[in-house]
């Protein structure tokens, strides 16, 4: 499955468009997550929890977004965007993958 932020795939014909395909992740980050993100706050430097949630939140929310494109037979989608939002009082994270489902030769 190719997946790109660009509209076209380059050496590829787009053959046929499926539509728009999300995947979407909410995932809570816990009390240990906060903890520690704070105490980087008071001191500085990078919180490595919170890095490490958004990652795997970005990757699984792509994953969702590959097996709907999938379901429509396609093999590619184009024309990516990600999005993150702050859920609730501060402790749920939103990660939604959007793109084109499309079909190339």
């Amino acid at each position: 499955m190719i997946i790109t932020t660009t509209q076209s795939v380059e050496g590829k014909k787009i053959t046929a468009y499926k539509g728009i395909v999300f995947g979407e992740v909410i995932t809570g980050v816990n009390f240990i997550k906060d903890f520690a993100a704070g105490l980087t706050n008071f001191f500085g430097g990078r919180s490595g929890s919170y890095e490490g949630e958004l990652v795997r939140a970005r990757e699984e929310a792509l994953a969702e977004l590959q097996k709907r494109a999938q379901a429509l037979g396609c093999n590619a989608v184009v024309g990516i965007d990600i999005d993150y939002e702050v859920l609730g009082q501060g402790n749920m994270l939103m990660v939604t993958a959007s793109g084109t489902a499309v079909v190339v030769e």
